[in-house]
């Protein structure tokens, strides 16, 4: 099992390129079911969930070519089960968005209940729940969700969705089944997140008509069917932000090429407040340092975007435990995604949690240690804490860090950072 061995202490300069976003890739392959026609994807990145997207879409007859470039050329008009086994959905909860799709044009589909982070119950009762108001008759056994259109029905048809939380995957969910059903569906409370939008930009490239998208009201007016379109998948503002924080705490002065300032802009504020220097330039994100221990640590709340997003809250924990001074950090999305707290701790870190809460105490420095990672962002925050640690610091199980970063290390050596992986 591979890990990461790093030598803490460098600063990094330079520039990094940041990769397209897994969470705007996922669901724009699921969206490639919805027709016929070849759909081109551009900038998918190198990652373990879109292999395994990809094999999933492979399995129900799609055929999907993907080039070194981030190309990724899929064909589903051969599409001949539309089904999402246990088997490859077992390891991301992704799979989930085959749904969908696969009953808005097919007006079947069986799709395993996921698997994926152990960042707590993730609910797909509100995906049920929509596209049982869409008139899908939907039942839950075995392990299974199995859908299907009433007796005599050719389509899905057009519902008013409120859900009862803001759910990303679900707003995607019925923005794909909407796109082909009878007549207008208007979703409530929708997720206002970029990549629901960069979704709703593609869906429009073949032929749907949305509008309020980014908001939390978008309408979907019904077509008979959608043809092909190349999209090219939008920047990952999380990878983004995990190299913000990673240069805020290491001290150093780095241009993120193609990142985008204005869908971080939670992120970027505490940034500004506790003393780096973030810039918003042209093509990409300008950051500038003096190190950790110069900034000021920050409490935060993490909420649905546009709040402070909890895919950052590792990361910037990473950075509050060696800036100056306490902060306090409230988690409202995810039960037990803290675990990252015991392994900073194992590093020197000054941490207490009770419950959703967690009060961090910057220290002057911190200690190369072995750890390990837990969960996707967890281990980003580990490899953080890594890199201004005195002396060696090894992060094992980084499988979990292959499953959302593109080639971390690379980038991070490409930018001056000691770091290597190692059997």
């Amino acid at each position: 099992m591979d890990k990461l061995l790093i030598r803490g202490g460098r600063t990094l300069q330079g520039e990094v390129l940041v990769s397209g976003a897994k969470n705007a890739a996922l669901p724009e392959l699921c969206a490639a079911l919805l027709t016929a026609d070849p759909v081109t994807l551009l900038n998918v990145p190198q990652l373990q969930d879109v292999s395994t997207m990809l094999k999933l879409i492979r399995n129900m007859g799609v055929t999907a070519e993907r080039a070194d470039d981030g190309t990724v050329r899929i064909n589903a008009s051969a599409l001949n089960t539309p089904e999402a086994p246990y088997e490859l959905v077992k390891t991301m909860r992704a799979s989930v968005l085959a749904l969908g799709p696969l009953l808005a044009r097919f007006g079947e589909a069986t799709v395993s209940l996921p698997g994926g982070c152990a960042i707590g119950s993730r609910p797909v009762d509100q995906h049920i729940k929509g596209l049982a108001a869409m008139g899908a008759e939907i039942v839950v056994e075995h392990g299974y969700i199995i859908a299907k259109l009433p007796a005599g029905w050719k389509r899905l048809k057009g519902a008013r969705i409120t859900t009862d939380m803001v759910t990303v995957t679900g707003t995607e969910n019925f923005l794909m089944a909407a796109a082909l059903a009878e007549g207008e569906t208007v979703l409530e409370n929708a997720a206002q997140e970029p990549e629901i939008s960069d979704l709703a930009e593609m869906l429009i490239a073949m032929g749907a008509q949305i509008e309020g998208h980014g908001t939390s009201r978008i309408r979907i007016q019904g077509v008979d069917q959608l043809h092909g379109c190349t999209h090219r998948v939008v920047a990952d503002r999380i990878e983004a932000g995990t190299f913000l924080c990673a240069v805020a705490a290491t001290g150093g002065d780095v241009v993120l090429r193609h990142g985008r300032a204005d869908h971080l802009d939670a992120v970027i504020e505490k940034l500004r407040e506790a003393g780096a220097d973030v810039q918003a330039v042209e093509g990409g994100i300008h950051v500038k340092s003096r190190g950790g221990a110069t900034l000021k640590a920050q409490g935060f709340r993490t909420t649905e975007y546009p709040g402070f997003p909890t895919d950052m809250q590792a990361q910037f924990m990473a950075l509050n435990c060696i800036a100056q001074g306490t902060a306090t950090v409230t988690e409202t999305i995810f039960e037990n995604r803290f675990m990252h707290v015991n392994e900073l701790v194992r590093l020197g870190a000054k941490i207490q949690t009770d419950g959703k809460v967690a009060v961090i105490e910057g220290v002057p420095r911190l200690s190369g240690a072995t750890v390990m990672a837990t969960d996707l962002r967890a281990s980003a925050s580990l490899v953080i804490a890594g890199l201004v640690a005195d002396g060696e610091t090894v992060v094992d199980r980084i499988y979990h860090l292959d499953r959302g970063y593109d080639c971390m290390e690379a980038k991070l050596r490409g930018i001056g950072a000691d770091i290597e992986r190692v059997a």
